[in-house]
Formats: structure tokens, sequence, C-alpha cells
């Protein structure tokens, strides 16, 4: 009886360890073990035998039985795990992780730092909830100036606003830093303004040289080296005279039309020219605020949007898309 118990049981691990699927290990459980299966009846033959070897073959068919139902469970972990496990085919050529990339306003900043720094420039950076004082005042753009308005400025309390521009870092470097004084300073900034060319927030990158016998020619050559660079050698500009309370004189730079080459579009308005950044020579005030003899130093100072240069760098025709996230767009860059 026991040889025969032996037998069974060697059969029953040798298919369970054979089995490809768990459908196949439930097909060796009942067939052994079973109401009929063929360890069951052994098991009901061994109350046939003699008191004698009743006890041996009892315990040997329990030991088998116990056998066969951890094999069952073993191949049933084993195979049900293996089914949630992806097949790989070795011989397939790999397939790379995808990857991000950086944003491209994130891509035109780093242009902007880095044709800046190449000239000398150090990349500074200031706060972004600013004090009216370096905001305004320091800035030649006193309480109740008219240039005010122009900012539509948020408040935070009557003397702390988030900044409209990053132009406060030049006087908080300037009452650090004797002269010569070269920085450029790129950063989110803030005004309630909101539309196809506008947003509420944007990013600006403002520049500053303060040193002895700075002209209107070097401000000229280092924007001009800059347009250059960013966009094209053979780029056109032109200074335009106008107005800004912390430069005297000031002058705003236009290029020619990336679009149309100076042929008239409804990009730059039929005009041929595209605004790019405001500039000028530092005003003496500017300088007498933060303690630099007027008559020893001069500056120039200019101030640019990131978004501006994206937009007529890579053809964008509405600011908003920068910020709506869509995977679509950010892909093209």
């Amino acid at each position: 009886m026991e040889q025969n118990i032996d037998q069974v049981g060697a059969a029953a691990l040798r298919e369970i360890d054979s089995a490809a699927t768990p459908d196949d290990v439930q097909e060796a459980n009942v067939k052994y073990l079973g109401r009929k299966g063929l360890l069951t009846q052994l098991l009901r033959a061994v109350a046939q035998l003699s008191p004698e070897a009743r006890p041996a073959a009892g315990r040997r068919a329990n030991q088998v039985k116990q056998q066969i139902e951890t094999a069952c469970r073993s191949a049933l972990a084993r195979l049900e795990a293996d089914e949630g496990v992806e097949r790989i085919d070795v011989s397939l050529p790999g397939r790379r992780h995808a990857l991000g990339s950086l944003h491209p306003l994130t891509q035109i900043t780093y242009r902007i730092c880095d044709i800046f720094t190449r000239m000398g420039f150090e990349v500074v950076e200031g706060p972004e909830v600013e004090s009216d004082y370096y905001n305004f005042e320091a800035l030649n753009i006193p309480k109740n100036h008219p240039a005010r308005d122009m900012q539509d400025t948020f408040y935070v309390s009557e003397e702390i606003v988030l900044r409209t521009h990053t132009s406060p870092t030049q006087p908080r470097v300037m009452e650090k830093r004797q002269p010569p004084v070269r920085i450029i300073a790129p950063g989110k900034v803030y005004r309630c303004d909101s539309d196809i060319t506008h947003t509420p927030m944007f990013h600006q990158v403002e520049g500053l040289l303060v040193d002895e016998n700075v002209s209107f020619a070097d401000l000229k050559g280092t924007l001009t080296s800059f347009v250059h660079q960013m966009f094209d050698p053979q780029t056109r500009l032109r200074f335009r005279p106008s107005f800004f309370p912390f430069t005297e004189p000031s002058a705003e730079v236009d290029i020619l039309c990336v679009i149309c080459r100076g042929e008239g579009c409804r990009v730059c308005k039929q005009t041929g020219w595209l605004e790019i950044l405001g500039s000028g020579m530092v005003h003496p005030a500017v300088l007498e605020n933060v303690g630099y003899d007027t008559a020893r130093v001069t500056g120039f100072a200019f101030g640019m949007g990131v978004e501006r240069i994206a937009m007529l760098k890579y053809g964008i025709d509405d600011i908003r898309k920068n910020f709506e996230n869509d995977v679509r767009y950010l892909k093209q860059f």
C-alpha cells in the first residue's frame, strides 16, 4: 500500500511541476485530491488494511496529501505572478524613454543670459514682492507720477507691491556696490493686464551698466550685438526716441520684421518693424539715489519682455499659449 501511495504522490508532483497555467494546477489537484481522486481512493482503502498495517499506511498517505497541497499552492502563486510580468523579447531594439525639454520661455531666458554673460554681465535676482520705494521712487517715479498709471500695479498694501518690472534690482545692487556695475536681472513681473499679447504675470530681463565714460554709443553697440546673436547677424535694427522716467535720453529698439523682412504684414501692422525692448542712459536722479557721483560715472539700462522675444523668435501668435501647458504646443520646442 505504501509503495502505491508513493507512486501516486510522485506522479502528482511531476504533473504539478510541469503545469503551464493555473487551470492545469487545478486539474491536477482534482485528479489526485478530489472526491474521486487517486490519492483519495487510496486513503479510503487504508481502512480495509489489517490493524497492524493501517497506521503506517495512513500516516504515509496524509504526508503525501500535504506534499501535493503544498505543491499546488506554490505552483499557483508562481503562475499567477508570472501572468502579471511583461514578457520582454531581448532580441528587439531598445525603446528610449520619452524625455521632456525646457519650456520655450526658459530656453529664451537662458539664451539671453548666455549672450550677456559672455559680454561680461553678471546675473542677479531680486524679490518679486517689492517695496513701493524700490519699484518706483528709487527709479525716479515719485508718488502721483503719471508713469505709475502705465504700470497697472498689483498692490499688496500701500507700501508693498508685486513688482511691475525687474528694474528694482538695479538700485538694490548699486546701493551695495561701487562702479563698475554690469548686471542683468531676469525674473517674473506682474501687471493688471490680460489679452493675446499681455498676461498678468510675465517675464523680463533688465540690464544695467554703470562705469566711467559710458556713452549712448556703448548702449547701441551692446544691444546691436545682442540682437544679432539672438536673431540673425543680418537683422537690421533701429533706435527710436521714447520716454522712461529712469533713463534720459531714452529709446525703444525695433528690429526688421522677422516675418515679412520689412515688406509689411499683419504681425508688424504693415510698418515692417517690431519693437523688442526699451533702453536709455540711466537718469542722474537714479544714480544720485544710490549715492553715485554723477560727475564721475554714467550708465545705460535696458529691459525686454522674454515672451515678446520668444514670440518673434519662434513665430508664436498668442502669448497665452506659453501658460496653457498644452503638450502639443510644448513638444514643438
